[in-house]
């Protein structure tokens, strides 16, 4: 439970965080754990993927059903900080349509922070991503551990508007607002907004339903891992930091760095715990491919925030999920970002209603 506080208006009160995107996949799990710590806490989401996510503790929330790029009125009152995990989340969905991925990634957040420092609200922690690292894969990639300092050059949409917002974000730090940065790895394990799209997760689905596991590029490529219950933390972390360790700073999150092939024999060790056995199939055909390895010491170093959930423990929590729950929702588009965005598009076309699902509600499309 947080200590009261003495909010912008001078009355003491249980601080109050706006989470951007808190019915998604990692905002549904910070939101969980923001109440549990007696946090106050409102919710900005359009609900592009409903309010499962948010179904354990939407009696004691405040939810803003809102496009993050045109926030009502009055949603910022009374806010003490904002973790803003809003925006198009992965590189398929963010190429599926760039336009929307750089107006929420970089447009919105950058004029939700402006109105934050204009109300006087401090804290600002903005999801950003480790993608920004990304090297390639093949003999003339290099092959390096990358913190905070290293150079990035993102190429992809995603990563690039990732990037683009983070460095406005950090011009704008200054006594009297704290912004600060997050780079997530790769996110796995269970959320009540459930994702098969990640690549623990996805793998995790394929030994259950096909009882094997494919290997792009045969596994090569590098990848920094975090289970969600760590990202949450980490989150929780940031918001309570003391400002003059974490203004106008980056940190990057992860648990382990793995290539794709050793996590894949990580996860048939771990299913085979469970009874379950799984064949290993590398696959060399044209794929889409990132690879990064990243440093998580700054964080450590600054905060003392340390993953602590492995590979092998969340396989074996999402498995005993999945068993105990009768999950039959590795088919359910909307634990597919993009699957899901497509679907919600066509839908649209054949019902003949106007604009896109990725345009702002009640304003007019793009000329």
């Amino acid at each position: 439970m947080p200590s009261a506080t003495s909010g912008r208006s001078g009355a003491a009160s249980v601080p109050r965080i706006l989470v951007v995107g808190g019915a998604g996949y990692v905002g549904s799990v910070l939101t969980e754990e923001l109440v549990r710590r007696g946090y106050a806490v409102r919710v900005l989401d359009r609900l592009y993927f409903g309010d499962a996510g948010l179904r354990a503790v939407r009696d004691r929330i405040e939810l803003v059903t809102a496009d993050m790029r045109a926030v009502p009125p009055g949603t910022l009152d009374g806010v003490d900080a904002v973790a803003n995990l809003g925006g198009l989340s992965n590189d398929p969905t963010a190429e599926y349509n760039p336009r929307a991925n750089r107006e929420m990634n970089t447009v919105a957040v950058v004029a939700l922070a402006r109105a934050c420092k204009a109300a006087g609200i401090a804290r600002y922690v903005f999801a950003s991503s480790c993608s920004v690292y990304d090297r390639g894969t093949g003999p003339d990639a290099v092959d390096v551990l990358q913190d905070e300092t290293s150079p990035v050059a993102p190429r992809a949409p995603y990563s690039v508007s990732k990037h683009d917002a983070e460095q406005a974000l950090l011009q704008m730090a200054d006594a009297a607002f704290c912004p600060v940065i997050l780079r997530k790895g790769t996110i796995y394990g269970h959320s009540p907004r459930m994702r098969y799209d990640l690549v623990v997760n996805t793998f995790v689905r394929d030994a259950l339903t096909r009882g094997r596991l494919s290997l792009h590029q045969g596994g090569e490529m590098w990848r920094p891992l975090v289970d969600v219950r760590d990202v949450a933390q980490a989150y929780v972390a940031l918001l309570e930091a003391e400002a003059s360790r974490v203004r106008g700073e980056i940190f990057n999150l992860c648990y382990h760095n793995v290539r794709i092939s050793e996590l894949a024999l990580r996860v048939r060790e771990a299913l085979r715990a469970l009874g379950v056995e799984v064949d290993i199939r590398p696959d060399y055909g044209p794929a889409s491919v990132r690879s990064y390895r990243v440093s998580g010491e700054k964080l450590r170093r600054v905060l003392g925030v340390a993953p602590k959930v492995s590979i092998e423990e969340s396989v074996a929590d999402l498995v005993s999920r999945v068993r105990a729950e009768g999950r039959a929702d590795f088919d359910d588009p909307r634990c597919y970002n993009i699957r899901w965005m497509q679907l919600l598009e066509e839908t649209r076309r054949i019902a003949g209603v106007g604009g896109s699902v990725f345009d702002v509600p009640g304003a007019p499309g793009p000329p």
